[in-house]
């Protein structure tokens, strides 16, 4: 199991630096002008352009600048803005002119509404989705399985920003079901906090557990024909005990390895349910940063994102071994 988590991390690590090296290039070694870029090339005095400039050190050879910026993220670096010279800690992805403020604190600041939301809505869509499923795999073929999944079909075929507004419109605005959304800090008021995003929950999580009732609907019809399964029945166990003390357990392994991925891809910027709720987490930010040309934000979503990808890569992986037996980390 060491040896496995040991050359795992390694890999993941690799990821991040090839990622690290790509977003660089993509910025600063393709043919436009960085300082430019971040400073504006209408608005943009000649004074800040130079500041820019020279607290990129976009005047140094590329080498050299990128390890600039990858020492950066290891030790800190210093940047100096209208004469003021501000540190940026570790790690450092950059210092965005834009806002005057590193880019690290910029993204701590809004990851906790991030993280809030999509943890709420994977304790949501696991819960109900597989719940979903495993009932519809216990009665496959019948009028209510057949229901069920048609039902997920039809809501999952139409894309989720419509289906994000149609439901805080009716639900929030004209007919207030649910609480209105809002973010406040949980350290602040628990209470406020979760009334704050039930909304958000409840809608993503809705449009989230058509798919992973599909999921589990189909690995739990295979697992229930597995040799396994026979025997736990031929023992006398009950229907219900199969179903969720042994095939349960075994189906889960595609539905873990989607849901790994998808929550990974989610913490990185949940753009839509941010913007129609107007919550001010990485994706509203991820957002902004690309419609004002902010470089520096831009690459430490990117890195964010791939850091948090690869994370969840190697949670789901030593996950196998702790939900089916059967599986062996070497």
């Amino acid at each position: 199991m060491l040896h496995y988590v040991v050359r795992r991390l390694a890999s993941a690590l690799s990821v991040v630096a090839v990622t690290l090296v790509a977003t660089f290039a993509l910025f600063f070694i393709a043919p436009t002008d960085p300082a430019a870029a971040i400073c504006g090339e209408r608005k943009c005095p000649q004074s800040r352009y130079n500041e820019i400039r020279a607290n990129l050190h976009l005047d140094e050879p590329k080498v050299q600048q990128f390890s600039r910026y990858a020492k950066g993220i290891v030790v800190g670096r210093d940047f100096e803005t209208s004469g003021v010279v501000q540190h940026c800690s570790v790690p450092c992805l950059g210092f965005s002119f834009k806002n005057d403020r590193p880019v690290t604190g910029t993204l701590m600041a809004r990851l906790p509404v991030t993280a809030s939301l999509v943890l709420g809505y994977g304790v949501l869509v696991l819960t109900i989705g597989v719940s979903a499923g495993a009932m519809a795999a216990r009665r496959r073929g019948t009028p209510g399985d057949r229901l069920m999944m048609s039902g997920t079909l039809l809501i999952s075929s139409v894309p989720y920003y419509i289906v994000g507004l149609m439901a805080a419109l009716y639900l929030t605005i004209l007919y207030p079901i649910l609480p209105r959304s809002g973010w406040v800090s949980p350290l602040e008021s628990p209470l406020h906090w979760f009334t704050g995003l039930v909304a958000p929950w409840v809608i993503l999580s809705l449009y989230g557990c058509t798919d992973y009732a599909r999921y589990s609907r189909g690995s739990m019809v295979e697992t229930l024909n597995e040799d396994f399964i026979r025997t736990a029945r031929a023992k006398g166990l009950s229907d219900r005990a199969v179903t969720y003390r042994h095939a349960l357990r075994a189906g889960l392994i595609p539905v873990v390895t989607i849901f790994g991925l998808d929550l990974a891809a989610s913490l990185s910027g949940a753009i839509f349910t941010e913007k129609i709720f107007d919550l001010p987490g990485l994706g509203v930010l991820a957002l902004d940063a690309v419609s004002d040309y902010d470089l520096p934000v831009i690459m430490g979503t990117v890195l964010l994102g791939s850091v948090l990808l690869v994370a969840m890569n190697l949670i789901v992986d030593l996950a196998y071994s702790v939900i089916d037996p059967r599986v062996r980390l070497q």
